[in-house]
């Protein structure tokens, strides 16, 4: 039976960390803050909000929510994120996304202050994570399965790696990362051929295509860490589901995350420690 690599641990050794490090802050009479900016009341944006929420109250970090309407102006919110932009009391800014349809997502991210963006979605934090430089920060749920690597002692250092995925949210950027750290790195997506055969060559397999329960035991062998980022809600058996089949890939692997309980539990971790080290920044 697989060891399941639940987030619950991995959160909160981030936790501890990050909470020293705020306290310093606070020493210095600098509040870590964090801004969330949502357009509309779409329930898993409001869920995640409120789970950044709990997390930055409980390590110290400060989290403003500017909440407006699905159906405010485009001027307004461009305005909005200016002014979180400008102003020397934010020192993160979580643009919750996808943004209603008559606003132009790409002229917002490119809109936000790279130094601010503390979830990885502007150019310069992107080019960061190809360049392995500390220019801004990598996407939070991409850290994620890096970090549960990290916390269970599964080195990439030489293994085989494959990403399912290739979005700038998680596939293509883990994947940069598990390079970074000297994994030997394959993407697979909807083009690729024979995935399962792919996927079998693996010592470390991550699946962030969002496709419900669609790998299953022809995609996996002995010895594997799986790290399952997706997440959907099955309508038939009411509950989350991830991308991978957790009954058929336990039995076999060696370690796999639960979903939920996985990476996403460890993301507001992520989050939180990377609003604390923006605030660091301002000092230096």
């Amino acid at each position: 039976m697989a060891q399941i690599l639940k987030g619950a641990p991995v959160a909160a050794a981030l936790d501890v960390e990050t909470e020293k490090r705020a306290a310093a802050l606070r020493e210095k009479g600098v509040v870590p803050t964090l801004a969330i900016l949502r357009a509309g009341e779409r329930e898993d944006e409001i869920a995640y909000e409120r789970g950044a929420v709990k997390r930055c109250a409980k390590v110290g970090v400060e989290a403003r929510c500017v909440t407006l309407p699905a159906d405010v102006p485009a001027e307004e919110f461009y305005r909005t994120l200016e002014d979180l932009n400008r102003d020397p009391q934010v020192h993160g800014i979580l643009m919750l996304c996808p943004l209603p349809a008559h606003l132009d997502q790409e002229k917002a991210r490119k809109m936000m202050a790279p130094a601010k963006d503390v979830d990885g979605c502007t150019d310069l934090a992107l080019s960061g994570v190809f360049t392995g430089s500390a220019l801004g920060f990598p996407p939070c749920t991409a850290s994620s399965a890096l970090e549960i690597l990290r916390y269970y002692g599964v080195d990439p250092k030489g293994k085989r790696a494959v990403v399912i995925g290739r979005s700038l949210v998680i596939g293509r950027p883990v994947a940069l990362m598990l390079l970074q750290a000297n994994a030997t790195v394959t993407i697979c997506h909807t083009k690729t051929v024979d995935i399962p055969s792919i996927t079998r060559q693996a010592d470390i397999l991550i699946s962030a295509s969002g496709a419900m329960e669609s790998i299953g035991a022809e995609h996996l062998r002995e010895g594997q860490t799986v790290i399952d980022v997706g997440i959907s809600w099955n309508e038939e058996k009411q509950k989350l589901c991830g991308d991978v089949r957790f009954e058929e890939a336990e039995p076999i692997v060696a370690g796999i995350t639960p979903v939920p309980g996985g990476v996403g539990s460890v993301t507001t971790a992520v989050l939180a420690g990377h609003v604390v080290q923006a605030a660091e920044r301002t000092l230096a």
